[in-house]
């Protein structure tokens, strides 16, 4: 009996130590073994976003520019774009300075906080700028270093420019833009090409270019710089020649004159050798203009400031690169004689601070480029680029008060850019955190001032200059070189 006894506790006390021994193996097992470990549930993450700096309260100030506006502290809320009429209906927009007061604008259960904007600088004076992008709870930002800084470099004498004749390219350039068809004698100004610095870019050649764009699509969209932009290229592709092979396909965008007008509102050309094509819409304030009466032809016409135009909205599908820029047009004279009425939410804006034209042309600046910007997932082939501002160059008085640009060579004799940041702080804010590229020119040609039209626009009225707009073939074309370095 008692030898039964100690058997049973022997084979007890054996299982036991099998157990113990299985068990360590199986634990030291879950520990080392990837596959055990993928087991366990993971932890959830949490991102801890730092908190928004409150602004101080400021008047506005009367009397800002309506030209350039000092761009400060912006902090950003990805809008809701899932509403038909493509507003930002649901966005927190907050653009302050160090002194400055956030401004709450109200359509319906949604606001916008608005810039309360600021002093004018037509040398784009520094601040600082930061953007923070808030999507689904998560802090997301740009790595904004590049190997090459395109706006960097400096002007150097080139006896292989221009890239077309200015009497040749008939076809495609206005002739009050056409400096070799007016009384302008010196042409110094066409010789100078920009060199990036420690930048590698291929030679911009037509053919390089068609290649490129093979079967693509590339559309200007913003005001008259645009359309010189637009121009400037047309003649860069076509060798400032007459092609057989280049038709106009604006009827495939509804660019057509309508009835009464004198111009259509663009216009579009393919090449057929590639089927590239390249396109010029007129927006000059890159939001969205509606007639308020259609049968009025004095009518009111309602500019929304939170929509990216509806010729973008329709055809972006079509684009294979897209560049917008806006400026000049920001403006109350402009405002005034277009009957120009600023909407927001789909309604007169009532909004005091909004008003402001600094303001509001800051607002539609990053209500468009952030549209656009939350586009892109859908199309993955398309490149968008906002190029700064083309700058002007009155001197001893404005347009309209005598002022001019007639030198024949440029008026500082710096012909180099220094600077790593762009000039133009409101574009560079705008794409900051964006897959947005920045075509940053406004450094670069705020050298060339002895390239503008002058006074020897064709039709120049006696004593008014044109400071605002170049000499073709003339600094634009640099604008088209580093656009196609970067497509």
């Amino acid at each position: 009996m008692k030898g039964g006894y100690n058997g049973l506790r022997a084979k007890q006390l054996s299982l036991f130590l099998m157990a113990v021994f299985c068990t360590s193996i199986l634990i030291f097992g879950w520990v080392k073994s990837p596959i055990f470990a993928s087991l366990i549930p993971p932890k959830s993450r949490v991102v801890n976003l730092p908190p928004v700096e409150e602004a101080n309260e400021r008047e506005l100030e009367e009397g800002a520019s309506d030209s350039h506006v000092q761009s400060k502290r912006i902090d950003l809320q990805e809008p809701d774009h899932s509403t038909n009429n493509n507003s930002f209906t649901s966005e927190s927009l907050m653009i302050q300075e160090t002194t400055g007061k956030a401004v709450e604008v109200s359509h319906g259960e949604n606001s916008s906080k608005i810039t309360e904007d600021l002093v004018a600088h037509q040398n784009f004076a520094s601040t600082n700028i930061s953007l923070e992008r808030r999507e689904n709870n998560i802090l997301t930002t740009k790595n904004e270093n590049q190997d090459c800084n395109y706006a960097k470099g400096k002007w150097i004498t080139d006896d292989n420019r221009p890239l077309y004749s200015g009497f040749g390219c008939k076809k495609w350039l206005s002739p009050m833009w056409a400096c070799r068809l007016t009384q302008r004698t010196d042409f110094a100004y066409e010789k100078l090409r920009w060199q990036p610095k420690d930048c590698k870019t291929k030679d911009f050649t037509s053919s390089n270019y068609l290649r490129r764009m093979q079967g693509k699509t590339l559309a200007f969209i913003g005001d008259s710089l645009g359309r010189q932009q637009f121009q400037s290229l047309m003649c860069m592709v076509s060798g400032g020649e007459e092609r057989p092979d280049v038709i106009d396909v604006g009827n495939e965008f509804g660019l057509v004159k309508p009835h009464g007008h004198g111009r259509p509102d663009g216009w579009a050309y393919r090449f057929l050798s590639t089927n590239s094509t390249i396109l010029y819409y007129w927006s000059a304030t890159l939001c969205d203009l509606e007639p308020l009466d259609i049968n009025n032809p004095t009518t009111e016409v309602a500019m929304h400031l939170d929509r990216p135009p509806a010729f973008l909205q329709h055809f972006i599908s079509k684009f294979d690169v897209v560049v917008l820029n806006t400026g000049h047009h920001w403006n109350r004279g402009k405002l005034n004689n277009n009957r120009w009425v600023m909407h927001i939410g789909g309604k007169r804006n009532t909004n005091r601070k909004l008003a402001d034209i600094g303001s509001a042309k800051n607002f539609t600046v990053y209500s468009t480029v952030h549209w656009l910007n939350s586009e892109l997932p859908k199309f993955p082939g398309l490149k968008a680029f906002y190029r700064s501002i083309s700058p002007r160059h009155f001197f001893n008085g404005e347009w309209n008060t005598g002022g001019t640009c007639d030198n024949t060579s440029p008026r500082s004799g710096e012909l180099e850019v220094l600077q790593d940041e762009s000039a133009d702080l409101l574009a560079a804010g705008s794409v900051k955190g964006t897959q947005v590229k920045l075509l940053d020119i406004t450094a670069l040609s705020q050298l060339r001032d002895e390239g503008h039209i002058s006074r020897y626009s064709i039709k120049a009225t006696p004593g008014v200059q044109d400071c605002l707009h170049w000499c073709l073939p003339g600094v634009p074309d640099t604008w088209n070189e580093l656009l196609f370095a970067q497509i």
